[in-house]
């Protein structure tokens, strides 16, 4: 059984392992949101929208004043901002949410009765669910998995454990005891807490039957062909917040960035870097095209994996399904970080010499670091090296008999 939560990309990084179980002929059970059923419909899964919609910032509001304390927030610099939202969604993710998910998700498998859940990385309450039916369970690669501490969670997971009538361990690696599940080679990790302990390939066939349009074949390759992409998740909020009241949410110390205002940075951007083609992918947000140059070639959406076999650089807001899919194809990473864990993404990728962090949304800094990470020759070699490490890795197939011995 699967949980899958948040944005599309936590459900196509559970894709190739869902189909692999299902093709070994194991029954395959996916509890999700109902913005989520289309990543999994036309899978041979079975797929229940037990979980409501809902964004994880809609249950801050109580964590928030609780951290805040009754003088309010504190001045904060960007760097300790970022701190203080990773902790207060820690106790978001392990407190309320959890317990809401924990209703949802614990009827559905008690009647499915699974031998394993892999879960989505923000789902703390399928650990819960796994120990009350004594199964084992393993988070699936996200961004939560790598930026949350266990020693933060744990707190709140024992609240819920307790009750449930379970044991409250106080080892916070009890929220994985069985490891965890990864696409990214122990050399380049971006986990900040866990080890890696069940590391598969990547694979770049998601989107099955995917290919290019015929106008990206014809595109000019005499000259470095970059792609600009805002992810899935931005573009998701940013619907879900026009339609929500806007008396409703919680106003947040990082404001979520305007996905409107970073394509038009990224746009104009783009525009200076004459000597290269771009393809900049919107999302489906709408975006200003008047007076864009020739040489910008702007479209909803691409089947980014293969795309990312044949560009030269990648402009990237640092979700962690694009820099895999990046380290797969061997692209070097100009990374524009918006929220959540793609801030610490992006500095994970400068350390690992994969490419730069783009430091403001301002079209000069973009052109300038995108200038830096196509004349640099070691972030190449790296990005080579990424892509030699993680083709060493075993394929998804091979998880199949390792998660049945675990399961036994």
């Amino acid at each position: 059984m699967f949980t899958t939560l948040a944005s599309p990309s936590h459900g196509r990084a559970q894709l190739p392992l869902a189909r692999s179980l299902a093709a070994a002929g194991h029954e395959v059970l996916v509890v999700t949101t109902p913005a989520l059923v289309p990543v999994f419909e036309r899978e041979e899964v079975r797929v229940t929208s037990a979980i409501r919609d809902f964004s994880p910032s809609s249950l801050v509001g109580p964590v928030l004043a609780e951290e805040s304390g009754p003088a309010g927030l504190p001045d904060m610099d960007d760097e300790q901002r970022q701190e203080f939202m990773l902790r207060v969604m820690c106790k978001v993710v392990s407190g309320p949410m959890a317990t809401m998910l924990l209703d949802a998700v614990l009827p559905v498998a008690r009647d499915f009765r699974p031998d394993l859940i892999l879960r989505d990385g923000m789902d703390l309450s399928a650990c819960v669910v796994a120990e009350t039916l004594g199964i084992p369970q393993l988070p699936t690669p996200s961004g939560a998995v790598n930026g949350f501490d266990p020693a933060a969670l744990l707190p709140g997971l024992n609240a819920l454990r307790k009750r449930q009538g379970l044991a409250t361990p106080e080892d916070p690696l009890s929220i994985v005891p069985h490891g965890r599940i990864d696409y990214v080679p122990p050399a380049f990790s971006f986990a900040h807490h866990l080890s890696a302990s069940w590391a598969y390939r990547q694979t770049v066939d998601v989107d099955r039957g995917a290919v290019l349009p015929r106008w990206v074949a014809e595109l000019p390759t005499d000259r470095p062909l970059m792609f600009a992409a805002i992810g899935t998740a931005i573009p998701m909020f940013h619907d879900s917040s026009r339609e929500a009241d806007v008396s409703a949410p919680t106003p947040m110390p990082i404001p979520m960035p305007d996905p409107v205002d970073t394509l038009r940075a990224m746009v104009q951007g783009v525009s200076r870097l004459e000597e290269c083609t771009v393809i900049l992918a919107t999302g489906g947000i709408p975006v200003d095209t008047d007076g864009v140059p020739p040489h910008v070639h702007i479209t909803d959406r691409l089947p980014q994996p293969l795309l990312l076999e044949s560009v030269d650089l990648f402009l990237t807001h640092g979700g962690f399904n694009s820099i895999r899919e990046s380290l797969r194809t061997a692209t070097p990473m100009a990374v524009l970080p918006q929220f959540g864990d793609q801030p610490r993404n992006a500095q994970r990728v400068e350390e690992l010499g994969l490419g730069r962090r783009v430091t403001a949304p301002r079209p000069d800094v973009i052109a300038a670091v995108c200038r830096e990470v196509l004349a640099d020759e070691g972030c190449r070699a790296v990005a080579r090296r990424a892509r030699l490490e993680m083709l060493a890795l075993p394929e998804i197939d091979s998880a199949v008999p390792d998660l049945e011995k675990l399961a036994e």
